[in-house]
């Protein structure tokens, strides 16, 4: 399987979401019957998963429903009980699952954005700042200038102080977080480049940042009262995106 670089319309990408989100629920059913469960042609499932680098709807079943299971031995341990070796799958999810959704086409933008960009701000709030932290230290390893935000009184204020020559960077899981959306509409204003990574495609910061990286986070957590879900898909995206930096800043 390769993976494509085509952008999904509207529709594509509600099918490819519902696919992903629902894949337990469709394993057992033929496109046309998960075609009427959605109201999308087959037409589209199929346009849907080929430009996601899937041959098509039966690719995509095999694909998904065997390939955790061929590849992580782990899961045949009998030391492991079955909440671990969900735990298991459900990460081995996130990380293929947010690869194959990944729009090169903004990855390699955004690259050329960081290239260009005489400083980088990083705002981010919760656990989302560990993350932040990580990628501040690296960007300043690259010889990048970084500065990381996470108090929201002065992540609004610094929001309304930058030019055009910096770049935001926001972190942000459910991309809903409202000290982010406040700084994200002050940076929209002042036309500053704008960079979302997130796990949530249907978050307000999606509408007022130019560029968006998502990932796939699963519903799964061990810790329901608490808003401490993985970053996992995050991490992921962060290490592409500062991968690539690199090697074209040695090209």
């Amino acid at each position: 399987m390769t993976t494509s670089k085509k952008q999904l319309t509207q529709t594509e990408t509600y099918t490819w979401d519902y696919l992903n989100e629902h894949f337990q629920e469709i394993i057992n059913l033929n496109i046309s019957e998960v075609g009427e469960i959605i109201s999308v042609s087959t037409a589209t499932i199929t346009r849907t998963l080929q430009k996601k680098g899937y041959r098509g709807f039966v690719d995509f079943k095999h694909s998904m429903a065997n390939n955790a299971q061929d590849e992580l031995n782990i899961l045949t341990e009998p030391l492991l009980n079955d909440e671990t070796k969900i735990s298991i799958l459900k990460s081995y999810q996130e990380v293929t699952r947010t690869l194959n959704m990944l729009d090169l086409k903004t990855l390699n933008n955004v690259v050329d954005l960081l290239l260009d960009t005489e400083k980088v701000i990083i705002f981010a709030r919760g656990f989302s700042e560990l993350l932040g932290t990580e990628m501040q230290t690296k960007l300043l390893l690259l010889g990048i200038y970084t500065e990381l935000y996470t108090d929201p009184n002065i992540i609004r204020t610094i929001s309304k102080r930058l030019d055009t020559k910096t770049c935001v960077i926001f972190i942000s899981l459910n991309g809903e977080t409202h000290s982010l959306q406040n700084a994200a509409s002050n940076c929209q204003e002042r036309l500053i480049p704008s960079v979302l990574i997130s796990s949530n495609q249907a978050g307000n910061l999606g509408k007022l940042t130019a560029y968006q990286l998502y990932g796939f986070k699963t519903e799964l957590t061990y810790f329901p009262d608490f808003e401490v879900h993985s970053r996992l898909p995050l991490y992921i995206i962060m290490r592409l995106l500062l991968d690539t930096l690199a090697v074209n800043m040695k090209a």
